[in-house]
């Protein structure tokens, strides 16, 4: 069997998957789980982490299968069984997503999608990492999309596992405590605070992330030389127009956002997802909150002009008005 053949065979295999899966979806739950390893005896983990690696390959939703793993096995075991069942699935999906498209798109791709592409690789297990952490990007397509680049397997591999781990605890949890309230299990209010407190950890790190991820203060002289080196910069105003034309001026070249439409006009800004953003206002009062927001919102370089405009002027570098 040629490359080219094993390719198609498996490309219809995996599209004839995911339409039965999502032809059973509803049939899809807890109770359908706990009824097939009921019976399974003591392979009903190996079982378990097969089935959670297969419907992550095929979009099944992973929350089930976690809170599953929480009701079946309990906090500990079933933390352990959901991570490494995600993570098979994840490697599973990446594996068929190198094999499948990966020299093609590399062939094929431009624009946009190419610089992600190399954004992804630049940053490589942190972007994973990242990822993995913030909970804004749908893991079954995420695994398939990193397929695409070149990250090192090893790497992919390791930044998966270790930083589902938190959402993996706060969500197994959750399915065990839920499980010891229709059971009526003592110790019912201690359990469902520490689930909401867990949870609440989980909803807190995109937060957390951001603040770790907002970047460096920028020195002005610094900002100079990569500017006049012709870096792959983008230099973001977030001032008012009034101010970026007004009396301080504003930096030749840079992009004027202020900072209250800068939300609504992330989409302007796709290109420097995974590229160098250094942001400017008067300051960097107004800087630092709009490099927290892109921060949030997954750009992966970000850094603030310390001192701003003000900063700027006192060094004499050339302004236009």
């Amino acid at each position: 069997m040629n490359k080219t053949l094993g390719r198609i065979l498996l490309l219809t295999l995996l599209a004839a998957g995911i339409a039965l899966a999502v032809i059973y979806r509803d049939r899809f739950d807890v109770a359908a789980l706990d009824a097939w390893l009921s019976e399974a005896g003591p392979v009903a983990p190996l079982l378990f982490m097969a089935l959670y690696a297969v419907a992550a390959v095929l979009f099944l939703p992973g929350s089930v299968m976690t809170l599953a793993g929480g009701a079946l096995f309990g906090p500990v075991l079933g933390t352990f069984y959901n991570l490494t069942g995600a993570t098979l699935g994840a490697l599973l999906a990446f594996l068929v997503a190198r094999y499948l498209a990966a020299d093609w798109v590399a062939q094929r791709t431009g624009g946009r999608l190419k610089q992600l592409i190399q954004g992804v690789e630049t940053e490589g297990w942190r972007f994973v990492a990242f990822t993995r952490l913030v909970p804004l990007f749908p893991f079954n397509l995420l695994n398939y999309a990193l397929g695409l680049t070149r990250i090192p397997l090893l790497h992919y591999l390791l930044a998966t596992y270790i930083c589902m781990l938190p959402g993996a605890l706060a969500y197994t949890y959750l399915g065990y405590a839920g499980r010891e309230a229709v059971a009526g299990g003592e110790g019912l209010i201690q359990k469902g605070l520490l689930a909401l407190a867990l949870l609440a950890v989980v909803a807190f790190l995109p937060r957390l992330i951001a603040i770790v991820r907002k970047g460096r203060l920028l020195q002005t002289h610094e900002l100079k030389r990569r500017l006049d080196a012709g870096e792959d910069l983008l230099l973001l105003d977030v001032r008012k127009p009034e101010d970026y034309h007004g009396e301080l001026g504003h930096i030749p070249g840079a992009v004027n956002i202020p900072l209250e439409e800068l939300e609504q006009r992330l989409g302007e800004l796709g290109d420097y997802q995974e590229r160098p953003v250094a942001t400017v206002c008067r300051t960097d009062r107004m800087s630092a909150a709009a490099a927290r927001l892109l921060a949030q919102q997954g750009f992966a370089d970000v850094h603030v002009v310390r001192k701003g405009m003000v900063g700027w002027n006192e060094q004499g570098y050339p302004v236009e008005q």
